[in-house]
């Protein structure tokens, strides 16, 4: 699946600000950049680095004024859709070692807090049955409501208040899963049918020795999202983080199908 990318935004600041971005979308082994444009206003400085588990590169730049950002890409997207109740777990002492840290409690997914409820609702069920009853479970009983939650609100009061917007729907869905000792992780997206349309989050579990996308939100399939990045949560994979107060002007992202 081809897919159009167009997002552009504008920030205003007081004084010279450093700003950490990761908003390009990376070639990867089923997602390739078939063409992209960025354009943004002057800046004092500006260099690229690796970002979390080598997937993309984060852009970190210091501004002197406003920071006007544009970027178009045309991604083809030629990931499988895998039927998940049908992916086997790998036990925890088989796991590669760049896996295990996603296993760990982060910022904002405590599978400790959290290890209660798998055992109550899910300890029948195993590897990617057991996800794909996560994910229903989170689809069926949580109400997407934008302003519900902010920087502070972690899987746990997700979770208790059944409600959130896609980076709480995944927030919640990594922290089960970890407590399953299933390996998961943060992935800041791109995809066509996001409403209302803007940058997207999901979650990856490892399974079958191998990532797979998953989204409590319904919203995207595997086969139509493009991925940004990964982290442990959605501290590690913010599309933009400044170091200096910033007030956004405007923002719009359009994600599109061309075939």
């Amino acid at each position: 699946m081809i897919l159009n990318i167009d997002v552009q935004f504008e920030y205003r600041m007081a004084q010279p600000t450093d700003v950490f971005m990761q908003v390009q979308a990376p070639n990867l082994a089923d997602q390739r950049v078939l063409d992209e444009t960025v354009t943004m206003s002057p800046i004092e400085h500006i260099r690229t680095v690796d970002a979390e588990a080598g997937i993309g590169r984060r852009t970190l730049l210091r501004t002197t004024g406003n920071l006007a950002y544009s970027y178009s890409a045309q991604i083809d997207v030629t990931r499988p859709v895998h039927d998940m109740s049908t992916l086997a777990a790998v036990a925890p002492h088989k796991l590669p070692g760049d896996v295990v840290r996603y296993l760990m409690p982060s910022r904002y997914c405590l599978p400790d807090e959290v290890q209660d409820l798998v055992g109550a609702g899910f300890d029948h069920l195993s590897g990617g049955t057991r996800i794909a009853a996560i994910r229903d479970m989170i689809f069926n009983n949580f109400e997407y409501v934008i302003g519900s939650s902010d920087a502070r609100t972690t899987a746990v009061d997700s979770y208790a208040n059944r409600q959130g917007v896609c980076r709480d729907y995944a927030h919640v869905l990594i922290s089960l899963a970890r407590a399953a000792a299933i390996p998961a992780r943060f992935v800041s997206a791109y995809a066509p049918n996001v409403k209302p349309q803007d940058f997207h989050a999901v979650a990856e579990v490892y399974l079958d020795d191998a990532w797979h996308l998953v989204d409590p939100t319904g919203m995207a399939r595997a086969d139509e999202t493009v991925r940004i990045g990964v982290g442990l949560d959605a501290a590690e994979v913010s599309f933009l983080s400044s170091f200096g107060p910033m007030t956004l002007y405007s923002q719009a992202v359009g994600v599109t199908v061309v075939k």
